[in-house]
């Protein structure tokens, strides 16, 4: 397996979830965050977290500066953070349940790609390409950003629309994010869980 470094953008708020902060959302009885870093054994490099938040012991934690500066922003702060690393980087929203075997099935593509494939990802069911859910060659990423100018505010698909991407099949079923509380009680029944309703701050009395 390559070696791949993992950069976890959780600087957001969940403004359909009350205000939550995603990274410490709780879904089928553990956070977010967490969820996300267990690719990290199977990636096996660096690790960052650009976000305001706890991380555990042998994780990076950076923010951009000046802050709320958007996912590409984020980006940019994980990529400086890291330094020089491994070839691929993996980009990864916070708000991702599935995230983890997503990626493994990710990791097991890169081997068959050529030169010629700068990102690799998956399709989610009506056919988005899942642009923070994906493995960047880290030259091709950080020429993206250089050639961009100004991160901040800027949308992911205008930073890596125009890379060469490699679309995988395997895996796409953990492809799946948490916007809404109906969101998360849908993986909550993925996961074999029912617990996050206890959790909803719209329902306390």
């Amino acid at each position: 397996m390559p070696t791949v470094d993992l950069l976890v953008l959780a600087g957001g708020r969940g403004a359909r979830l009350g205000g939550r902060d995603k990274a410490a959302l709780t879904v089928a009885g553990r956070p977010l965050l967490d969820r996300v870093l267990d690719a990290a054994p199977v990636l096996g490099g660096r690790v960052v977290v650009v976000g305001d938040t706890v991380v555990p012991d042998g994780v990076l934690r950076t923010l951009e500066d000046p802050s709320d500066g958007g996912p590409v922003a984020g980006i940019a702060a994980g990529l400086a953070a890291l330094g020089a690393g491994a070839p691929w980087v993996a980009v990864v929203a916070v708000d991702q349940p599935g995230a983890a075997g997503a990626l493994e099935a990710l990791v097991g593509a890169v081997a068959e790609v050529g030169v010629d494939v700068d990102a690799i990802s998956h399709e989610d069911a009506e056919g988005h390409r899942q642009w923070l859910l994906a493995l960047y060659r880290r030259e091709a990423l950080e020429g993206a950003l250089a050639g961009l100018g100004e991160a901040r505010h800027t949308s992911v698909r205008r930073l890596v629309a125009d890379l060469r991407w490699r679309t995988v099949a395997a895996g796409a079923e953990h492809v799946g994010d948490v916007d809404t509380w109906a969101d998360a009680e849908g993986w909550e029944r993925r996961l074999g869980s029912v617990t996050i309703a206890m959790d909803r701050p719209d329902l306390e009395e």
